[in-house]
């Protein structure tokens, strides 16, 4: 491996594939798929970089790139750590107040935007703005300012780069680059007060490569969906992962379309979050339950015989004959259509962010689709521990990576200690001191339990944690995940603290919703309408009671309100990283919620 030096590690790559066909990046440009070779990934990483020193980028400096997933977010990110700077990653979806705070707060001078809402933000605070000298525009049909010379597109970025003379200082800047230099400052979403830098260097991310390389197996042939936003940790390390292995990647520019794209580049490989799985199992199911009888019967059995397949194989036992004959038949009727449906080569996805159902992981495995899932933060850069196909428990997030140890503290809170923890929060010492134990872990705010076999399970955030008003301790986000996986429902928020009972606000799956309504013949003026149906109501309190039947009866949703419209980063009850914030949500809907406790 490479001195851990991220920006030595792509040029390394560049150099080794120059001459290779298969391309880099992969980009669409309407319905066609453009690609981007290692030659042109490399030349345009230099040229970005000699434009940027043209722009006087000193060294150690921040700057900051605010866009949807596309080839310059990641040819940008190594140009700018060639440059021995640091990248501050804003999610696209940032309204212009947030991506203010960023730039602000890490003191960028220079940002990169994506499209025509990203400019149009950054120009209602750009103005009055002494701090920013420049923005570079990644679109070519964003109208932009010609008038301002410190505004321009990424392409006079590329050409001030190439007629520039700064070789020599980009080399000597690459050269000075070490494992401990800060290459990306990423802001926690902030579920909770205002986002803070988290701080991360080269050594952080290479903690994790190695760690992915002694648990996966990825080479030049493999191919990634590059799906979760590029300013999320957890991306973004899977990325470096992909480039130092010589895979190739595709971006997916639309995530409403990600089942499409399955099906046109076929991967063997992508990060999800387990909404994402969630919903793909909740559709399969309610097809299989809207076409009951023989051909339900069938699927069932299918999904059994693929468990009692692949455990056999993973556990190295013998496979009898019968159970073979049984595994052609399911494949060819059953198993095959769930691998279709991701496209037919998918080896496995990475998982995290939230719980998932260990029926989820064992549906996908079943059909020889290996759900990885781990656990970390942003502070964590991300992974900690993680499931592998060598050794996995489901219903846990793995054991602790290589290099990494993770003990539970008294109070059940997971601490984490290692090469992979952060260097810290930007210009907020005492964060920092507070985030950290005396003997140098870290506080994840998570709480969970490591078993007798070394796997850890999380049950829950521990400012989440509801203690009833009967003393009794209900962890939300594993209740939300069971309830969550349902095809009718889209988002779940659970509340309950210091009271008798567990009420939810749900937003429904509304395409789903209407489909029924319009089967069942229930006439609707406006989603409004259609939540205070009876009908309605009753079909959500038959779908939660069969979700909830293995939960304990303090942990039962006793009652429920379903919304009209979705929980929203605009409106601020959604972190740009698509969390609940939970207090937000309480305060903002108190009156709904009472409502469900009058006859407490």
């Amino acid at each position: 491996m490479q001195s851990e030096n991220l920006a030595a590690m792509i040029h390394s790559q560049v150099r080794k594939y120059a001459d290779r066909k298969q391309n880099a990046l992969h980009y669409k440009e309407g319905d066609e798929w453009k690609g981007i070779s290692w030659k042109e990934f490399g030349e345009r990483i230099d040229n970005a970089a000699k434009g940027l020193l043209e722009l006087g980028a000193k060294e150690g400096e921040m700057i900051a790139i605010y866009s949807e997933n596309r080839p310059e977010w990641v040819i940008c990110d190594y140009a700018i750590m060639s440059i021995k700077c640091a990248t501050v990653a804003i999610y696209a979806t940032n309204t212009a107040e947030q991506a203010e705070y960023i730039v602000d707060d890490s003191r960028s001078k220079i940002i990169f935007v994506d499209g025509q809402y990203q400019y149009d933000n950054v120009m209602k605070f750009y103005k009055g703005n002494t701090k920013i000298g420049r923005v570079i525009v990644f679109d070519k049909s964003v109208k932009i300012d010609e008038n301002d010379e410190h505004i321009m597109y990424i392409d006079d970025l590329y050409e001030l780069g190439r007629k520039s003379n700064q070789d020599e200082e980009l080399q000597r800047r690459l050269n000075s680059i070490t494992s401990e230099d800060v290459m990306s400052v990423i802001y926690t979403s902030g579920t909770t007060g205002d986002p803070k830098g988290a701080m991360l260097c080269h050594k952080n991310f290479f903690t994790e490569i190695e760690a992915l390389n002694s648990r996966f197996p990825m080479g030049e042939d493999d191919i990634e969906v590059v799906f979760l936003p590029l300013s999320h940790v957890y991306e973004k390390a899977s990325s470096y992962w992909i480039h130092s292995r010589g895979a190739t990647q595709y971006f997916c520019s639309d995530t409403n379309k990600i089942v499409e794209y399955f099906s046109e580049v076929r991967p063997t490989y992508m990060c999800g979050v387990p909404r994402l799985f969630e919903k793909m199992y909740a559709t399969i199911n309610a097809r299989m339950e809207q076409a009951g009888g023989v051909k339900k019967k069938l699927f069932d059995w299918g999904i059994e015989v693929g468990k009692e397949y692949e455990y056999a194989k993973i556990r190295g036992e013998k496979i009898s004959s019968a159970l073979e004959f049984k595994h052609k038949i399911a494949h060819k009727l059953v198993l095959s259509k769930i691998r279709d449906l991701l496209g037919g080569r998918l080896n496995f996805f990475s998982a995290g962010g939230a719980p998932l159902a260990k029926e989820i992981e064992e549906f996908f495995f079943a059909a020889n689709i290996f759900i990885a899932q781990g656990y970390g933060l942003t502070e964590t850069s991300p992974m900690g521990s993680c499931n592998c196909p060598a050794y996995f428990k489901f219903g846990t997030v793995g054991k602790p990576i290589e290099q990494n140890h993770i003990k539970i503290a008294e109070d059940g809170e997971i601490l984490i200690k290692g090469p992979n923890v952060f260097k810290g929060y930007f210009n907020r010492p005492e964060a920092t001191k507070e985030a950290m134990t005396e003997d140098g872990y870290f506080k994840t705010g998570d709480i969970g339990e490591i078993d007798e076999d070394g796997y850890l399970r999380i049950t829950d955030r521990k400012k989440d944690i509801i203690v009833t008003a009967n003393g009794k301790n209900v962890a939300p986000q594993l209740i939300e995940s069971r309830v969550g996986q349902d095809y009718y429902v889209e988002q779940i928020a659970v509340f309950g603290d210091k009271r008798k009972y567990l009420t939810a606000l749900i937003v429904p799956a509304f395409p789903a919703l209407e489909e029924y309504a319009k089967a069942k013949g229930i006439t609707y003026k406006d989603y409004s309408d259609l939540v205070k149906k009876p009908e309605i109501i009753q079909l959500y309190r038959d779908r939660i009671d069969g979700q909830s039947k293995d939960l304990a009866r303090h942990e039962k949703i006793a009652k429920f309100t379903l919304m009209d419209h979705p929980f929203t980063i605009e409106e601020g009850t959604m972190t740009p990283s698509n969390k609940l914030k939970r207090k937000v949500i309480a305060q903002k809907y108190a009156d709904i919620i009472d409502k469900m406790y009058e006859e407490e």
